[in-house]
């Protein structure tokens, strides 16, 4: 017999209480049933992915699916030719021959996002692309590339390559985050590297790639979106180093407005920082948080509380002109709050963009002095993970209200990427990496939480996907990744959308609609590492969606 689990049931040492009995189909997200676990971990066990019976996922395209268009070394949607087949050096080694050490490097898509647009063109002037596009930056290669899936598309046009340089004829760095700025008409693309340029993309075939980081700045960019004024909200994901021989890091990244002159000017702007004040009303600053379970650090991660925040103007290009500038460094130098790995963070549908949640990473390892409790979290520092909600009257606001929403635990751990599935139920998948996998003997999941629900009383999110682990990762797991590429699968790329390119589109702006029947919004996820898959989520009876244009 199948349960329904509740939302924000009580659940008691992570195990879910079940209501009464029903069948697999659906008409509303928040009736999902949960996966009972994680996938276990062991060596050469490859399992498949576990979803919640009311779901099914379809693949919409694959790492050894070949590009429409190659350009030298990049000819497959998730493999770069750096390391020729023996057999035929036009080929890719995907996976190492018999007795050989050496695979292909695979690029790793990254962050997926949906547009639905007319009159797109690719490498076939005679071929009608469609009408429904996703977008990925690639967060692995050399030199690194922009791909657009056509959701519409046969196998040899499905996957186009946009771009593999810059405007200046520069390799593109490794890709992590993406959306679409629907002022400035450009898809920004950001790059996990302090060193590395923020990009602003055109749709067109070849992309027009240009480095804006003399405004928006360069550092450990993740998650990106705008806000109903045209700001772009910057989540930035950089580890710290360790504290005193622990496996616990210091916080060391942060959240960014970037606040242009007029919306879609990706030139002329200020970029502003997150200050968190604490109850003696003074910055939580980097110096303040050096200490193993520093009391800010922990007050911040402490159920009940609530913090005043105001941001901070760290770079203005009318005063401090518009040469590239490390973020990072000048949100320092002017006490903005460190956090511990925050990844992405998402505006909460209905709320006129006056709420914004995001998670922080974390340390990644069950050793951390600063996890807390294995079961709760309580008492920790956020090793585990965290999930805060910042509170403003408007996404433009230079005051609010940042509170912790949820504090992880060992089941519980590593969050990264995040969507809104509805007005109250938001998505956030792990990022718990191998060495975590294995000290927990369990590989990532999907979570679903109700931000109406008070989890300091100890329930538990719904679990709606237990992630599998492809051949291809279990390979790299057992074998170091052969010097190059990443082990177990990771979660990335949560994105659900309508498509909508205007302005009335950005995510936040509307209630996402998953319910049966509904054919404009849509869910994807990119099976990150190994084969490198990206997936489309339906509801069960649903099909895949697309058929309406905006």
């Amino acid at each position: 017999m199948r349960g329904k689990l509740i939302l924000g049931a009580v659940a008691v040492a992570g195990a879910a209480i079940f209501a009464a009995a029903t069948g697999a189909s659906l008409n509303d997200i928040s009736d999902l049933t949960g996966v009972p676990s994680a996938n276990p971990k062991a060596a050469g066990f490859a399992p498949t992915s576990q979803l919640s019976p009311e779901l099914r996922q379809t693949i919409v395209a694959q790492g050894a699916m070949p590009l429409e268009n190659p350009s030298g070394i990049v000819g497959w949607y998730g493999y770069e030719n750096d390391a020729p087949s023996p057999d035929n050096p036009a080929l890719a080694q995907f996976v190492p021959a018999l007795g050989s050490t050496t695979e292909a490097q695979k690029t790793e898509p990254d962050k997926n996002t949906y547009l639905v647009l007319r009159n797109q063109h690719g490498a076939d002037p005679n071929y009608n692309y469609g009408t429904h596009f996703l977008f990925q930056g690639h967060e692995l290669g050399s030199p690194g590339l922009i791909t657009r899936i056509n959701l519409d598309a046969d196998t040899a046009h499905r996957v186009t390559l946009l771009a593999t340089q810059d405007t200046t004829g520069k390799p593109i760095a490794p890709i992590d985050g993406s959306t679409w700025d629907p002022w400035a008409q450009r898809l920004l693309f950001t790059t996990e590297n302090p060193s590395a340029p923020t990009y602003a993309a055109t749709l067109s075939v070849p992309s027009q790639v240009e480095d804006v980081s003399g405004a928006l700045g360069r550092g450990g960019y993740e998650g990106i979106q705008n806000d109903s004024d045209g700001d772009i909200w910057i989540v930035e994901d950089i580890g710290g180093s360790g504290k005193n021989g622990t496996t616990a890091k210091r916080p060391n990244s942060f959240i960014y407005r970037y606040v242009p002159s007029r919306p879609g000017d990706l030139h002329n702007g200020k970029l502003q920082v997150l200050q968190v004040l604490n109850d003696a009303g003074a910055p939580v600053t980097f110096e303040s948080q050096a200490a193993i379970n520093a009391p800010d650090q922990v007050a911040l991660r402490t159920y009940g509380k609530s913090f005043n925040t105001r941001w901070v103007t760290i770079h203005d290009t009318g005063v401090d002109g518009t040469a590239p500038f490390n973020a990072n460094t000048l949100a320092k130098a002017d006490h903005g709050t460190p956090f511990k790995r925050p990844e992405n963070g998402q505006f909460r549908p209905g709320s006129r963009f006056g709420e914004f949640y995001f998670d922080e990473t974390g340390d990644t390892n069950a050793t951390s002095p600063e996890n807390g409790d294995p079961t709760t979290g309580a008492g920790g520092a956020g090793g585990w993970t965290s999930i805060f909600k910042l509170t403003q009257r408007s996404g433009s606001s230079s005051t609010g209200k940042l509170s912790l929403f949820y504090e992880g635990n060992k089941s519980v751990a590593g969050l990264d990427n995040v969507t809104f599935l509805s007005r109250n139920l938001i998505s956030f998948v792990e990022d718990a990496g191998d060495g975590l996998h294995s000290q927990r003997n369990g590989l990532d999941s999907a979570f679903v939480f109700d931000v109406t629900k008070d989890y300091s009383t100890g329930i538990q999110p719904l679990r709606w996907l237990a992630e599998g682990r492809d051949p291809s990762a279990t390979l790299d797991s057992a074998n170091g990744g052969f010097g190059k590429n990443e082990g177990d699968n990771e979660i990335t790329g949560l994105h659900v959308s309508d498509g909508d390119p205007t302005e009335n589109g950005i995510l936040g702006a509307k209630v996402p609609n998953l319910k049966q029947g509904s054919s404009k919004w849509r869910w994807f996820y990119t099976q990150q590492h190994g084969d490198n898959f990206t997936w489309e989520v339906t509801l069960v009876g649903q099909g895949q969606n697309g058929d309406d244009d905006n």
